[in-house]
Parts: structure tokens; sequence; C-alpha cells
């Protein structure tokens, strides 16, 4: 019987704990008739509120459940590494807590599975749950990061997905410490395909993602997987170097041979202004990557586990 871990990063999420854990009990006996059993491996990214003493009392109730507690926030993409770092089985599958992750598919998943793929993807056929706002930002990231970057990153894919041991494996033996994990698991590669599903609304609580914190992580997407915005300075720079010079060419003859008329206040303002902002866009490029770079050479852990939740080990 093939062993299924189901990985649950989880932050302040006391209301949703118990509804996902009795979803995941009916799911897993269902589960079992088609030669599976599944368990949860829930990370508390450092919760403020009650969620690791439901956690406790969870697992002192059920063996199939363990649990990681963090000895602060750590942020999402750190919490889904470490299940995956520490997740044990053949087969794993992270999913958001709110229940917006149907069980239901997995079976799908499974379907693929056994036709041959080591990845297969959850894939929203539409996002009628989402804010105008946030539909039109995902549409936009996706365009623009697979335009910019030779990682493609397939649409309306967030990270449920299955995957296999042999997958897992090469994702936790990657080194840096930014973490983009839908980057991370897009990156390594192997047989990959899709199954398509619409996304119900969340069941209980509140979702932890702001808008500032979505930008955050597409910005980090972008500059973990794509330099193209260092090299687009390098042409544009070379563009307006070239007009420069052309300008600079016209000024010398008007002045050598027609005489020349001083330039107006205005157009002088706009002129520097224009310039100036845009050096500064182009030092706060630079400086995204030279503040990740930074980052990345002081080598500190990703993580830091206060302690485990495990009732075999009690």
């Amino acid at each position: 019987m093939k062993q299924i871990c189901i990985i649950v990063p989880v932050y302040n999420e006391e209301l949703s704990i118990d509804t996902f854990f009795n979803t995941f009990l009916k799911f897993n006996e269902a589960l079992v008739n088609k030669g599976y059993s599944a368990s949860v491996l829930f990370v508390d990214d450092g919760s403020k509120d009650k969620t690791p003493t439901i956690l406790n009392h969870l697992i002192t109730e059920h063996t199939n459940c363990k649990a990681l507690i963090f000895s602060r926030n750590f942020g999402k993409e750190a919490a889904l590494f470490a299940g995956l770092e520490h997740a044990e089985g053949d087969l794993m599958i992270p999913m958001d807590v709110d229940l917006q992750d149907p069980f239901e598919l997995i079976f799908e998943m499974l379907t693929a599975y056994e036709k041959g793929a080591d990845v297969v993807l959850a894939r929203r056929a539409n996002r009628e749950t989402d804010t105008v706002v946030k539909r039109f930002s995902a549409q936009w990231f996706y365009r623009l990061n697979n335009k910019m970057s030779t990682l493609k990153l397939e649409e309306n894919v967030g990270d449920f997905r299955l995957m296999t041991r042999k997958v897992v494996n090469e994702i936790v033996s990657l080194q840096e410490n930014q973490l983009f994990m839908k980057g991370l698991m897009s990156w390594v590669g192997f047989e990959t395909t899709v199954v398509n599903y619409s996304r119900p609304g969340r069941t209980e609580g509140k979702t932890k993602f702001n808008y500032i914190k979505l930008w955050n992580l597409a910005v980090q997407g972008i500059t973990s997987f794509s330099t193209l915005p260092l090299k687009v300075w390098t042409y544009f720079g070379s563009f307006i170097a070239f007009i420069s010079f052309l300008y600079g060419l016209k000024i010398i003859i008007e002045k050598l041979f027609f005489g020349i008329n001083a330039s107006g206040y205005a157009s002088l303002m706009v002129a520097i202004l224009f310039f100036g902002g845009v050096q500064l866009i182009g030092i706060g490029v630079l400086g995204e990557y030279l503040g990740r770079t930074y980052l990345e050479s002081k080598r500190r852990p990703r993580y830091i586990i206060k302690h485990k939740i495990d009732k075999k080990h009690e």
C-alpha cells in the first residue's frame, strides 16, 4: 500500500484545522479502497493563536497526523519547504487548510500518477472566487514571468500538486535560501501532467496573504529565475546613449553653422526628471538582485523548528 503525505502549512488557523482534518478522515477511508493510505503533516508557521494546541490535541488522538512547530513566523514558502523535507511516504501533496484545494481532486491526480506522471498539477479552471484585482494581478504575473524567464510556470497553478518521492528529493536538495516554491517545484522538471478543477470558496477563517505579500512574492519569483530585468537596463541605457549622441551632434552642428537658441526651462526640467527617474528605477532593480545575493551569502537556515509533535515519539 503506497503512502501519501499531505503537507499543510498553517498560520493562525485555529478555526479551520478541525474542519480540514475531519474532511481528511473521510477522504482517507475512501482512499484505502484504492490501495493507498494517507497522513497529514501540519507545519505551524509561528502561529499566535491556539493552532499549536489544537494540533497537539489532534495528534494525541490520531496516529496519521504530525506537526512541525516553527520558533517564529518564517513565511509560507519556508513552511512548505520544511514540509517537503520532513515528509514521509511515496507521494507528497501540499494543500491549503481552508479546503479550497478539494480532496476529491486527489483521486484524479492518482489516476494521472498511475499512468506515469511524476508531477500532477492542479490548475484552476477559473478564478471567480478571487477579487477583480487579484485576478488581474495573477494573470499579468504569469504572463510577465513567462515572457522574462526561461522557466515557464503553468498559469493558474498554485502549490496544490502531487509529487513522487524522487521529485521531492531533488527539490529539497536545492541549496538556495530565498525560496519561491512554485518556481523550484517546476524547475526540477520530470514527467508532468495537469488536471483542472473549480476552486470553491474558503470555508473558515480569513486568508493571511495581503496584496503587499503577494507583490513581494511576485518580485521574488521573477528575480529568482530571470536576469532579464538587469539586462533590460543595459539595452535601455545603450538606446538612450545613442539618442543622446545624435542630439548632441545636432546641437554642435546648429552651434557651428546656424547659431542656437537657448532651450526652455520646462524642457530642461522634463529631461532631468525623466533621466533621474530612470536611473532610480535601474538602481532599484539592481538593489533587488544585490539584496537577494546578500541574504543568500549569509547561509542562515530557512527555518527553525521549535519542536515536533508526533504521537509515535511521545
